[in-house]
C-alpha cells in the first residue's frame, strides 16, 4: 500500500509540471484594434482618433 500511495504522490506532484512544460498560453493573447475608415489609433488616448491631412 505504500507503494501505491507514493507513486500516486510522485504521478500528483509531476502532473501540473508537464501541463505547465506542455504549454499555457493564458494571458498571453494579443488583441487587435480596428478603427473607421479615416481614423487611426492613438496608443496614448487608447481610442481611435480622426486623421489630419
Amino acid at each position: 500500500m505504500t507503494i501505491k500511495t507514493l507513486a500516486a504522490a510522485v504521478a500528483l506532484t509531476f502532473v501540473p509540471a508537464l501541463a505547465f512544460a506542455a504549454g499555457c498560453n493564458y494571458g498571453k493573447e494579443e488583441l487587435t484594434m480596428s478603427c473607421a475608415a479615416g481614423t487611426v489609433y492613438d496608443s496614448a488616448s487608447n481610442s481611435c482618433v480622426a486623421t489630419t491631412t
